[in-house]
Order: C-alpha cells, then sequence, then structure tokens
C-alpha cells in the first residue's frame, strides 16, 4: 500500500482524535458555572456594622459586598467572646449578599467577624472585623484562621505558572506557524517540532500548575493545602473550567499537530487548528480580570488578540534566532523574511491596539497609572514595550537592506536582544494578572473614594507585610502579616503600632491590634487630616527578640 494511500486514514485518525478532545472541552464548559461579570469585590457594609455596640444578640451577620462573590468552604466564621464558635452552618451566598446564622445565645460581649470569599477575577478577598453585644469585651483569637491567606510560596508560584503558560505558548505558536507557511522544504522539522512539543508540555504544566495553586490561593495555605473539596470547587467554578477547557483544546490540537511537524498539511486541517487555537486564547482572559471588566465582552476580546499577536510575533522571533536564520540560506531568507516582516508589524500593531483599549478599561483615570502598583506595572511594560519596537524597527531595517553576506548575523543578534527584553515583559505580564486593577484600586465604593496601600517592611528577625484599606482620611482598616526572612509564618508574641503626622503637629496614635492568627493582625484607626502619616510597628517574636519598621503612607 502506498504512502499517499496512507494518508487519508491518518488524517481521518487526527481529525477523530481532535474530536475527542473537543468533547472534553465541551464538558467543561458544559460545568462552568454562569456567573455574571464583576469587579475585584470589596465589603462595603455588614449587619451588625463594624466596631459597633448593639443592645441584644442577632440571629445572623449579614455582609455586603460590592460585587458578587462565591464561597471559600470553611472560610467565614464568627467568633464568640469566649473564643467559640458562633455561627451555625454554612452561610448562604445571594449575588453580592451573604447571610452568616449566629447562635443568639452565645453571650455578651465582642464577636470577632472574619471572612473570605472568591471575586469574579478568581482573586481572594479577605478581612475581619468586631461587634459587641451589650458592652465591649476582650476580642477572642481565631486559631481556626491559621490558614486564611496564601503562603507568599503560593503566591509567587502563581506568578510563575502563569509565566511557563505564557512561555508554553509562544513557543507552541511560533513552531506551528513557521512550520505551517514559512518552513523551507528542504530543512528537517524535527527540531522545530521538538521545541513545539516542549511549549505545548510546558503550557500543559502552566495550566495544571495553576489549578492545583488556586486550592491554596483562594483558601489560603501552602502549596500543599490541597483538598478533594477544595479542589472540587476551583474545578467548579469558571476559572477551572476556563482551564479544562484550554487543557481540552490542547489535546484536540495534538491530534492536527503532528502531521503538521512531519509535513505539509491540507487546508482543512489548518483551518482546524486556527479555530482551536483562537478558542484556547480566550481561556486566559475569561479565567481573569477581563472578565469582571467594566465592558467584558470588549476586554476578553482585545485580551486574546493581545495574548495572540504576543505568541505569533515572540514565537516567530524564537523560531528566527534558533533555526531559520542559522541554517536556511541566502536565497530562502530573501523569500522569508518579507512575509515574516509584514506578520511582525501586523502583530505588533494588534499589541499596540489591543494593550491601549485594555489600559483605558483597566486603569480608568490618568491618576491611577502613578497612584497605583497595577498602573505603574503598566508604565513599565510600556517603556519596555517601546524599546523592543526600537529593535524591532532596526530588524526590520535589515530585512530591507541584507545584501551583504554577514547581514543575517547582525540580524540574529537584533532578534536575541528583541527577545531578552520581551521575556522580561512576560514577567511583568504575568505580574499583571495576579495584581488588583487600577480601576479596583482607585474605585468608588458606597459613595468614598478608596484607595490602598501595602508595603513590605524588612528586619533581621522577620518581614511585615503592610496593608491599609482605604489609605484615605477617615476610617482605615489595617492588616499585618508577619514572615520569617525564609517567606514562612512568623508567629508573634505582640503587636504594636503607631500612626502620627508631624507636620500638623499629631503625636503618635496608637493604633489598638487583634491578633487574628500567630501572624496576622489587623486593627482600625482614624485619620484626621490628609499628609504623610508615619506608621512604626514593633513586633515581639519572643521574651527577647523584638524589631521595630516603619513606613510613610500619603493619606489624601
Amino acid at each position: 500500500m502506498t504512502a499517499a494511500k496512507l494518508r487519508p486514514p491518518r488524517r481521518r485518525l487526527a481529525r477523530a482524535g481532535a474530536l475527542a478532545g473537543l468533547l472534553v472541552t465541551v464538558v467543561a464548559l458544559l460545568l462552568a458555572p454562569a456567573t455574571p461579570a464583576s469587579a475585584h469585590a470589596v465589603l462595603v457594609s455588614s449587619s451588625p456594622a463594624a466596631s459597633a455596640v448593639v443592645p441584644s444578640a442577632s440571629s445572623e451577620v449579614v455582609l455586603t459586598f460590592s460585587e458578587p462573590v462565591r464561597k471559600v468552604t470553611g472560610k467565614i466564621r464568627v467568633i464568640a467572646p469566649n473564643g467559640a464558635r458562633a455561627d451555625l452552618g454554612e452561610p448562604s451566598f445571594a449575588e453580592a449578599v451573604v447571610t452568616v446564622p449566629v447562635d443568639p445565645s452565645a453571650g455578651r460581649g465582642t464577636y470577632l467577624v472574619s471572612y473570605r470569599v472568591i471575586s469574579a477575577d478568581s482573586h481572594p478577598v479577605s478581612g475581619a472585623f468586631t461587634y459587641s453585644v451589650g458592652a465591649p469585651s476582650t476580642p477572642p483569637t481565631d486559631s481556626g484562621a491559621a490558614g486564611n491567606r496564601a503562603d507568599p510560596v503560593v503566591e509567587n508560584g502563581m506568578k510563575v505558572a502563569k509565566y511557563l503558560g505564557y512561555a508554553g505558548l509562544l513557543l507552541l505558536v511560533g513552531p506551528a506557524l513557521v512550520l505551517g507557511a514559512l518552513w523551507p522544504r528542504r530543512l528537517e522539522r524535527r527540531g522545530a517540532a521538538r521545541l513545539a512539543w516542549g511549549g505545548m508540555g510546558l503550557l500543559a504544566f502552566g495550566t495544571l500548575a495553576e489549578l492545583w495553586l488556586q486550592v491554596p490561593y483562594t483558601a489560603g495555605g501552602g502549596p500543599f493545602d490541597v483538598t478533594g473539596a477544595g479542589l472540587g470547587e476551583v474545578l467548579g467554578s469558571t476559572y477551572g473550567a476556563a482551564h479544562l477547557v484550554r487543557l481540552g483544546l490542547l489535546a484536540a490540537a495534538a491530534f492536527l499537530l503532528r502531521p503538521l511537524f512531519a509535513g505539509p498539511v491540507g487546508r482543512t486541517d489548518t483551518v482546524i487548528l486556527a479555530i482551536l487555537g483562537g478558542a484556547a486564547l480566550l481561556t486566559w482572559p475569561l479565567a481573569g480580570h477581563p472578565a469582571a471588566s467594566p465592558a467584558p465582552a470588549v476586554s476578553v476580546l482585545v485580551d486574546a488578540v493581545h495574548l495572540g499577536a504576543m505568541a505569533v510575533w515572540l514565537g516567530g522571533l524564537v523560531m528566527l534566532a534558533g533555526f531559520l536564520l542559522r541554517r536556511a540560506d541566502e536565497r530562502e531568507l530573501d523569500a522569508i523574511l518579507p512575509i515574516w516582516s509584514r506578520w511582525a508589524a501586523l502583530a505588533v500593531a494588534a499589541l499596540l491596539l489591543a494593550g491601549t483599549v485594555q489600559a483605558l478599561i483597566e486603569v480608568a483615570t490618568p491618576a491611577a497609572l502613578v497612584d497605583t502598583t497595577y498602573g505603574r506595572l503598566v508604565l513599565a511594560k510600556v517603556a519596555l514595550f517601546a524599546l523592543v519596537i526600537a529593535v524591532a524597527a532596526y530588524s526590520r531595517s535589515l530585512v530591507r537592506r541584507r545584501a551583504a553576506a554577514g547581514r543575517p548575523t547582525s540580524m540574529r543578534r537584533a532578534v536575541v536582544a528583541e527577545l531578552a527584553i520581551t521575556a522580561v515583559v512576560l514577567g511583568l505580564s504575568a505580574v499583571l494578572v495576579q495584581t488588583t486593577p487600577a480601576r479596583t484600586a482607585s474605585a468608588d465604593v458606597a459613595g468614598a473614594t478608596t484607595g490602598y496601600f501595602t508595603t513590605t517592611l524588612s528586619s533581621p528577625l522577620y518581614s511585615l507585610q503592610v496593608e491599609l484599606d482605604p489609605a484615605r482620611r477617615g476610617n482605615n482598616s489595617l492588616h499585618l502579616y508577619a514572615y520569617t526572612p525564609e517567606n514562612r509564618p512568623q508567629p508573634v508574641a505582640e503587636w504594636k503600632a503607631t500612626a502620627a503626622l508631624p507636620s500638623a503637629g499629631i503625636e503618635p496614635i496608637e493604633i489598638p491590634l487583634l491578633p487574628l492568627t500567630d501572624n496576622h493582625a489587623t486593627g482600625e484607626i482614624n485619620l484626621p487630616a490628609v499628609g504623610d502619616w508615619q506608621l512604626r510597628f514593633t513586633v515581639r517574636t519572643s521574651d527577647v527578640d523584638q524589631a521595630t519598621v516603619g513606613a510613610t503612607v500619603a493619606i489624601r
């Protein structure tokens, strides 16, 4: 039997495999919950109100958030004055309102309410407050909330997993595109095919790592604090469904990529691959900030275009630097480079357009570019991108002028420079998707403009993560998290904090702190004036070891 007669059955088998992968995708889509798009959730109000003293005990505590939220099992707790659990059963969720049943006979005194929920963009939102029945008493502590915050290893691991996913995407798209449209027939495909399979493996690994780490990231705890129930909650969410869809589409594409890596394929297979690739690109924005933006349809579309253009551009650069500029002869390069130059120009134009639309939606105001972490990361990304564009323009000029024999070597150096800079841009992108969007950090909630201040202070004994919300004049919530130099939770024996405004003659004000866990404390402070407030924190870790650190916060 001839090779020509063998090809159709192989292609039918490949398409059958692709259909099997698509079936997995459809099942994941059917399991995805229908959740409305929204922004980062913020606690707007509670009943009883924070710090309130009520005459009689209530049978429930009601939490109202700025947007719909979903539960993290066991992470909304009410602690009675005697330290026992006062909440009864699981809380009920109705869009943005969470109702927690409470034992009304738990007694008089101060109650502690701690919560951790998931916002629509899959990021956890946590906090705590107290209220009193009859009269205040010594606030209780919640020893069961020790895992109420993700380990720094988990938070950094999420960023690494996303970076690996981006890297795997471009290492898959680049070889597939070049092998399908630009690869010279005389050159062997094995090396490029291995690179593509490696990219697919890296993408699959990154996707699975994100799914795994999302459990402790949302529920709190270390990288191995993963339970079956927690994993089930993640897989049943929009975030989990998007990742399952991605894995299904990868499985479907694998059957069609195999013949592509062996030789040219027909138009039908190419069209199917393009459809699968476009659908896979949508899974990134559907699992992140774009799906929770004020204009979700536009945000999801432009984010997918942005990601696809990045994969085409950077993946093509990898193929140029790693294979074509080294192996193709002058005649082949004369045919390939002008085509690639046009593709790269289109990809860069798409990146610029999509990035501009994304920035307008996610940053919202010019002030947020400099006042928020997200905005500053966007500015850094723009600066690096401008540098990449300059190098790319130089590369394109080389394509037009390449006549000298040594010109391909010079161009390869320029391509390598583009890749080096864009590797840093990819890193910034991985951090951006884990950072609260500027539109949220500077959003208006309950009629008052809110902000957010966070920093990490270091001493020889510990590092202290400080979070002040809303970092505005008036009432503010303070959260402190202590970690060892190895980024492990640091048990604290005693917390002290003060706030002063020397420019206005305000002497240090002591901030009452309530320990929630052995490394987490919270407090409420009223900052009566605008200005550069000086915060000082003294943390005692043992009978003899303590250190004081400070930070300056601009209150407006």
